[in-house]
């Protein structure tokens, strides 16, 4: 830990807050970075008590925290691979440049497939899950919190990615979360017919819109976890195709979209046969985000 005092630190403070309203982000930022990276909390930094104290902590030197937020302002790095972290419902995941940044609406599909259990006979809690695409583990750390006696299978394709995610199941003691290196559910033979549920946020953004999207993301955010084919589907279509001879019946199917996909993932489902009460779930922001449905003979 390296030691400065709390007028200095208040002092980079008003710099990088009006530096960042130069560069149009939002100071709230410099606040953020400041708690993930010294000993300040929220409370301190809303009523300014910290510039009183003597001595505070930071993980890194302030010259090293003047470095990181340049490279926020310049590269627009986004501020969770700065700091190394990023909150995700009540849990706080390690993130790097090998994975996305974990989404808020990518919260609710948790909450999607816990509600969509009901709907089934399955024993969803002791069953065997499939997050297919894991990228941090968020997702299959969501659903090992909210099933603890389930078996989470996380899936990458990415060895860099796995790795994260392993370090975030290490952190939250997430034991029954096992992970498998592959593409889709190439490494899941043995789990053929046997799997209750699959849940996916997988690359769905078109290949020539990821170059136009936000320099965070289309700069620094891996293309592999981004890019869905010329319409976005590529993956999807996969998913859909292959989650039949995996899911036992009554499975559920159930995977994050783009917004404007919805009719295009439903045609999918129902031309493939093997589903049965297919729906479309909106987001907290009135998006059509979530699509869900099961593999018949289930309930």
């Amino acid at each position: 830990m390296k030691i400065v005092s709390g007028r200095r630190l208040e002092q980079w403070r008003k710099q990088a807050r009006q530096a960042a309203i130069a560069a149009d982000l939002s100071p709230d930022e410099v606040d953020w970075i400041l708690q993930d990276l010294s000993e300040i909390d929220r409370l301190d930094l809303r009523l300014g008590t910290f510039a009183d104290r003597d001595r505070i902590a930071l993980h890194v030197d302030l010259e090293e925290l003047d470095r990181l937020w340049q490279k926020r302002i310049r590269d627009r790095v986004p501020l969770q691979y700065l700091t190394g972290v990023a909150p995700w419902r009540n849990f706080e995941l390690s993130v790097s440049p090998d994975v996305l940044v974990p989404r808020p609406e990518t919260e609710e599909l948790v909450d999607v497939a816990i509600a969509a259990t009901r709907r089934t006979k399955l024993d969803c809690d002791r069953g065997i899950w499939a997050d297919l695409g894991t990228g941090s583990g968020a997702i299959a750390l969501g659903l090992s919190v909210a099933f603890p006696e389930a078996t989470i299978c996380a899936v990458d394709i990415s060895k860099a990615a796995l790795a994260v995610a392993r370090r975030n199941a290490e952190k939250l003691n997430c034991d029954r979360v096992q992970f498998y290196c592959g593409s889709w559910f190439e490494p899941l033979e043995q789990y053929r017919e046997k799997l209750c549920a699959i849940v996916s946020n997988p690359p769905y953004i078109p290949s020539g819109e990821v170059p136009k999207l936000q320099p965070e993301v289309s700069r620094h955010e891996p293309h592999l976890a981004l890019d869905g084919g010329e319409d976005g589907l590529n993956c999807i279509r996969q998913l859909v195709r292959m989650a039949p001879q995996y899911l036992q019946p009554g499975g559920i199917w159930l995977v994050e979209m783009m917004a404007g996909q919805a009719g295009n993932v439903v045609e999918l489902l129902e031309q493939q046969g093997s589903y049965r009460d297919i729906q479309i779930i909106k987001d907290m922001g009135n998006m059509e985000r979530f699509a869900l449905a099961y593999s018949p003979d289930g309930v």
